[in-house]
Order: structure tokens, then sequence, then C-alpha cells
């Protein structure tokens, strides 16, 4: 999540480079694990703070939202006041947001420390991939780092939903927000032991108007898609949201055109692979977020597993995940073009989703469900690492940090607007089943169950729809040769599962 500028490496290597490195990778697998381990521990949490339907996506929500609309800010923040200092900043601010989480006695204030979280998680990334670039100067050591550094952020959803399922079901679902706190305590001690610090740069400047219109578009359009499930796709309220983010967003990109320092300079975005690369991104992770969220109630609630079952379950997923991208992908990107692997991979996480769309409240987890993770998590694979590689590549120095960033943003923007977006169709649709079919009381229970589970395939159509587009988007706007790439395959990263 590199979105710092680059800087000349130093003369000698740091002898102490593997603890740096160390500790960056124990930063960022916090910051992974947030992504997941509150999944498992939702609909705990819903249960004891006595949220809606139609509001609980605001957990993801919130933390997603904050941290993909603040990347871009968090790099120039760390140009502005230094890496270590930004690094340890995010790490204090990320520990606090979680102990203040974990005590959150309303929705509001879960809601909000998930926001926060998101912030710091947004000061704290652009910093640990930076550091990591200026202490590791050997382009083969610097390969290895990269390569664990990618491995862990994959394997990071694993970790979350396990950990996720151990701490809702032996303690509380507070402690998946508690646990970052020892997390962090750690790395901020070896982080001030370890960390060379470098001071930032006197000519960066915050672009205050950027930021302002450009969260504030993401977060009218995410809102105006949560609203469409209490208030329904007719109330003017949503439109007017819609509308209003739409007319943010297009302010935002007339302003990076004028400003001195503007937060994404838009020449990033006239190089057609590249932009193909972001809209596949953020299509691909609508999909997935979605069904991160419906297939956790799904298995907790309708199937009845435990939160440790639950997140068991989800590992062949995650594997499925690495074996697409560090097995397939990376010894196939230097010999075909990256849409080769990404238009095919996006169509076999379609596949699975239309296979998910088959699921009854009585579906067998290893004849229905399985094979639908794996497809799935295949066809993630195959995408995650041809889109880093292609979005970044050829890129001027000045500007690898932005287009780095923007992978990522695509992937937490895209997350926040399917999760709004793909949850109030799933609660809309369910509503209508049960409401259409209420003149037997007999069978209301049944009837309940039922109705959620096709709340949760509606969605997962649209989903699968969402994927195709992806597809679509892969075959037709990214043209890039593969020899563009050889060289870059060993150092690409596998993109962090949501």
């Amino acid at each position: 999540m590199d979105v710092a500028r680059a800087e000349e490496p130093p003369a000698e290597p740091d002898p102490r480079r593997w603890w740096v490195l160390a500790v960056i990778a124990l930063a960022q697998l916090m910051v992974v694990l947030d992504g997941t381990i509150v999944n498992i521990a939702l609909p705990s949490a819903q249960r004891d703070l006595g949220m809606s339907d139609g509001n609980r996506q605001w957990v993801i929500t919130a933390y997603a939202l904050a941290f993909g609309g603040l990347l871009l800010l968090g790099g120039r923040i760390a140009d502005l006041v230094g890496r270590k200092r930004t690094f340890v900043i995010g790490l204090i601010g990320f520990a606090a947001a979680s102990a203040f989480g974990g005590a959150a006695t309303t929705p509001a204030m879960l809601f909000g420390a998930r926001a926060l979280q998101g912030v710091f998680a947004a000061v704290l990334a652009p910093s640990a991939l930076s550091l990591l670039t200026t202490t590791f100067t050997d382009p083969r050591e610097r390969a290895r780092a990269f390569g664990t550094y990618g491995t862990l952020s994959a394997s990071g959803a694993a970790i979350g939903f396990i950990v996720g399922g151990l701490l809702t079901e032996y303690l509380d679902w507070r402690w998946c927000l508690y646990v970052n706190v020892p997390i962090a305590v750690v790395a901020v001690f070896g982080a001030l032991t370890l960390l060379h610090d470098r001071p930032g740069r006197a000519g960066a400047r915050l672009d205050v108007p950027g930021v302002l219109l450009g969260c504030g578009g993401l977060v009218a359009i995410v809102h105006g898609f949560s609203e469409a499930e209490p208030r329904g796709w007719t109330d003017p309220l949503v439109p007017a949201m819609l509308a209003a983010g739409v007319v943010l967003l297009a302010v935002f990109v007339w302003w990076q055109k004028r400003a001195p320092v503007p937060l994404l300079p838009l020449h990033i975005l006239r190089d057609r692979n590249r932009v193909g690369c972001y809209l596949t991104m953020a299509l691909a992770v609508i999909g997935m977020f979605g069904m991160f969220l419906f297939m956790t109630y799904y298995l907790q609630v309708v199937l009845g597993y435990s939160p440790v079952r639950t997140g068991l379950a989800f590992l062949p997923l995650t594997a499925s995940i690495l074996t697409g991208s560090t097995q397939i992908s990376a010894r196939l990107l230097p010999r075909v073009p990256p849409r080769a692997l990404m238009a095919p991979g996006m169509l076999l996480a379609a596949t699975g989703m239309l296979v998910l769309t088959r699921m009854t409240v009585r579906s067998e987890y290893v004849t229905e469900i399985l094979p639908a993770l794996i497809l799935m998590g295949l066809g993630m694979g195959l995408t995650f690492m041809p889109v880093f590689a292609t979005a970044t590549a050829g890129v001027a120095a000045q500007d690898s940090g932005a287009a780095s960033a923007m992978v990522n943003t695509s992937q937490q923007v895209g997350g926040s607007i399917g999760t709004a977006l793909l949850n109030s169709v799933a609660t809309t649709s369910g509503t209508a089943y049960i409401d259409a079919r209420l003149a037997d009381p007999v069978h209301r229970a049944q009837l309940t169950a039922e109705g959620t589970v096709h709340g949760y395939t509606v969605a997962i159509w649209w989903a699968a729809a969402i994927m195709l587009l992806a597809s679509l988007s892969a075959g037709l706007l990214v043209t890039a040769r593969p020899r563009r790439h050889a060289a870059r395959a060993e150092e690409a990263v596998p993109a962090p599962v949501p």
C-alpha cells in the first residue's frame, strides 16, 4: 500500500533490516486482520448492541471507506512529517480506536471506532511499505522482503477468520478489537528501537479541498446505497445522495487539474491499462466483500455453525487465493498478457458466485458451498497479481506511490460500495419474500430463514453480474504485453484479501 514518494536508498544496508521487516509485517498483519476478524464477530455484536440488518454493514464499511478514502492523504502526511513518525502515530491511533470499539455500548460507538481505525490505517500503511522499500536496497533481498510482506497480507485474511472465531467463541466479540492493543504495543516498541527516522519534505503540502471533495463524494455514494434498505430505492434521499456523491467526485477531478499539489495526479489515469486494472479491482471486490458478509451470517445464523467453525469454513477460499496468486499468476505473468489471467480469473469467480445462488436453508457445505469458495478463490488469485503488477508498471518514480495507492483505494472503496449496495439488495429482497408469504403464520420461523437465504441469493446474483463486468473490463481495457512485466514479476506483491 505504498503511497509515499520514492526515496534514495541508503549507501549501506541496515544490519537490523530483517528485524525491521518483522516490525513492519506485524503492523501490516494488524491492518489486514481487521478486514476479516470483525466479520466473524458481527452476528454476536449485532445481537449485543441491537443493530438493525440495514445498519450492520457499517461495521465493515466504515473501516474500508475511511481506509480507502484517506490512503492518498496518508502518504502526503508521511511526506510532511516523516515515515517513522507517521508509522508510530498510526500504530498508537489504531490501538486507541480498537480499544474504543471494544468498549462500545451502542452501534454508533462501534461504527465511529471502525472509522477511526480506517483513518489511522490510512496513515500507517503508506509509511510501512515506504519504510520497507528504503530499508531493503539489494534487489534480491527486496524481492524476499516484499514476498514475505505480500504473503502475510494475503494470509492475514485466513488468520482473521480463525482468530475472530476463537475470540468470539471462547472470550467475547469485543476481543476481536482489543487484540489489536498488544500487537500495536509490540510494534511501537520495535519501531522506536529499530526504525531510522527520515525527515519530512519541506515542499510537501496537504490538498485539503481534494480530501474534502473526494471523501465527501465517496461517503455520499456509500450512504445513499445503505439508505436504500430502510427507505426504499424510490425515497428522494437515496437518489439525492447518489447524485451528490457523483457531483462531488466530478468536482474533485476538476480540482485535481488545478491543485498545486494534487492528491491524485490525473496523468496517472491516462493509461488505459492502469484504468482497466483500477476498474477490475473495484468491481471484483464489490462482489467479494458482499460474499464475506452474507456467508458469515449464512453459516452462523442459518446453518448454526459456531464462530470457530465459521472461520475454518473460509480457509479453502484463502488457500485458493494464495494458490492462484503465488503458484499460477506469478509463474504465468512473464509469459502471457495480464488480461489472459485477469479476464478468466473473473469468470471463475463469477462461476463460483453462480454456484452459491443455489444454496438453501439446508445446503451441505462440502457439496454446495466448498466448490463455490474454491472457484472464487482461484479466480481472485488469478486476478490480484496481474492487477498489481500492471497498475504499477511503467510509472515514473515520482508517481509510483500514487499509482500503487489507487489500486488499494479501488479495493477499499469498491468493498465499501459493494457491502452497502449488496446488503441493501439482500435485506430488501428478503423482506419482500417474507411479506408476500405472511398468510401462512404456522411456518413463520421457517419462512424467515427462507426469506433471509432468498435475499442472500438475489444479492449474490448481482455480485456475479458485477464480476462478469470485471472480466469484461479486464478483457477490453488491459492490453499490456507480457514482456513489459517480466522483470517485475518476482517483486509483485499479492493484493491483501478483504
